[in-house]
């Protein structure tokens, strides 16, 4: 492990908390950051020493903030925050988000501006490093007071409480800090509320999501034009001077990347004059509709990338004698751009659909169903269900859930976002889209090898190689789930755009040109 992250001080990028959370990068604290982090904790202690009211360190919480807490309870006060807020039901999250909410969480800590004592920022970085990595509850949050519940569950493990993944096995955390010859940690005022005020489950969420439609959006193409060669349809919609005078630059990004990677293909030249005047949408539109959800995934990516490095809890230590009561940790800035985003992959897989069901209606040279011997065989009839079940259950997901607020904390947290429902409802959209894309994948290689013996361009035959590697040319039915199951590891892993770009540079192809730097994965 050669990288290293400085918290608290170096810009976080999702491909840098991805990094930290599967251990390719080290996070630090640094002398100075942990000054800063000591120096915010000492003002904390001012703050209880000299009696001066602020809200959550010597005060109840919601509703009860005009409640004084006595000095001498300031630190029980953190220990009942963690248990009364650990109220998460549902499966655990992955375990993968769990870790960048640590991640996520230590970076706002470090900044300074939260009272914590960095003995237990330590031992938050501890849990990183060794990967003993809480148990989440999936649901409880509203998005708004920052993600309580779930936080509550991240950080019970600091006081021993709580459940723990450990070398593979979900254990009590205080069996496993008594394992590795550690205490729990003694909190001190404000660190309770610091711990769990913040949005980082939602934010958590967001950072995968990223990297997940990122990947989405960049296969959809590669498979998009593998399916136009296998219905032989025209690269003239992508021609650059048509979107110039339309110039979204996501439309002109996914124009430019669909001209790039049929250039050159030996199916495309052999039905120049084939007399079709247009194709369909789902064909000719990939551009706009591409284009579009690239535009969401822009948005959502900017502003994970500002949070990523906010602070998000409250209230703010500024000083001894500046603090405020803000809302920061309200997650509406998150909750928007997630349920944009979720619109946009579901909208992938709709178009994706569409496609499937071209390439077995036996238009354009394809057989019925793709398969010669239609009738005793079924060929690829049923897959087309399934992607036809996996839009509609990603339709009934788009309703944002940032259209709701219902009132919490006996009307002191009279609006709150739905963010932490957002963002799992994109998981959840973008893990259909997926299995969508897979099934267009499997139609797509199917229906190139019935133009055999033409080739297509060098990206695209690369592709149907990487998918002949691990499935087979379906003369008749068989089981085309294992199908299915193997085409989606090489989607969701990346591995189908892994191939595409690594062909790309060897023929250097550039299936960007200049647009890159405005839908990169930073």
């Amino acid at each position: 492990m050669s990288k290293v992250f400085n918290y608290g001080k170096d810009t976080l990028t999702v491909a840098t908390a991805l990094n930290i959370a599967a251990g390719q990068t080290k996070g630090v604290l640094l002398p100075e950051v942990m000054a800063r982090v000591e120096a915010s904790h000492r003002h904390v202690q001012a703050i209880v020493q000299e009696h001066t009211i602020v809200y959550g360190i010597n005060t109840g919480f919601g509703p009860l903030c005009d409640t004084k807490i006595s000095e001498e309870d300031t630190r029980a006060l953190q220990y009942n925050i963690l248990q009364s807020h650990s109220v998460g039901v549902g499966a655990p999250i992955p375990e993968e988000i769990a870790r960048l909410m640590l991640i996520t969480k230590v970076h706002a800590l470090a900044q300074g501006y939260s009272g914590v004592d960095p003995v237990t920022l330590q031992r938050i970085i501890w849990h990183i490093e060794q990967g003993v990595t809480p148990l989440v509850p999936e649901k409880g949050s509203v998005g708004a007071s920052g993600d309580l519940a779930p936080l509550s569950h991240l950080f019970l493990p600091l006081i021993g409480l709580g459940q723990v993944w450990y070398k593979g096995q979900q254990l009590p955390a205080a069996d496993v800090l008594q394992r590795e010859g550690l205490q729990p940690v003694v909190l001190g005022p404000k660190e309770g509320l610091a711990l769990i005020n913040g949005t980082q489950f939602i934010l958590a969420f967001a950072t995968k999501a990223v990297q997940r439609l990122w990947n989405a959006l960049e296969a959809a193409d590669v498979i998009g034009a593998m399916s136009l060669e296998g219905l032989m349809g025209t690269a003239k919609p992508f021609d650059p001077r048509l979107h110039a005078i339309r110039p979204f630059p996501g439309n002109q990004l996914v124009a430019h990347r669909l001209d790039a990677l049929l250039r050159g293909s030996e199916i495309m030249a052999s039905h120049v004059d084939c007399g079709r005047v247009q194709d369909p949408y789902s064909l000719r539109c990939m551009p706009q509709v591409h284009g579009a959800s690239r535009a969401a995934w822009q948005h959502l990516a900017a502003l994970t990338a500002i949070e990523l490095n906010a602070v998000t809890d409250n209230p703010i230590i500024f000083s001894a004698e500046d603090t405020i009561s803000g809302g920061n940790f309200h997650g509406q800035p998150m909750a928007l751009p997630l349920d944009y985003a979720t619109i946009a992959a579901a909208e992938l897989g709709n178009i994706a659909d569409r496609r499937c069901y071209m390439m077995i209606e036996g238009r354009y040279g394809l057989p019925k169903l793709l398969i010669e011997d239609a009738g005793l065989n079924s060929g690829f009839m049923i897959p087309q269900y399934t992607t036809a079940a996996l839009v509609t259950e990603n339709k009934t997901l788009c309703f944002p859930a940032s259209a709701d607020s219902v009132p919490t904390s006996l009307g002191q947290e009279d609006h709150v976002s739905m963010g932490s429902i957002s963002g799992r409802k994109l998981m959840q959209v973008i893990g259909n889209l997926e299995y969508i894309l897979a099934i267009e994948l499997l139609y797509a290689a199917q229906a190139i090898n019935f133009r055999r013996p033409l080739k297509s361009a060098p990206v695209i035959e690369a592709c149907h190689h990487h998918v002949r590697e691990h499935v087979a040319f379906a003369k008749k039915d068989r089981v085309f789930a294992i199908d299915i199951a193997a085409l989606h590891q090489l989607v969701s892993s990346g591995s189908l755009v892994q191939a595409a770009n690594e062909t790309a540079a060897a023929h250097q192809i550039n299936l960007n040109g200049p647009y890159e730097k405005q839908f990169q994965l930073l």
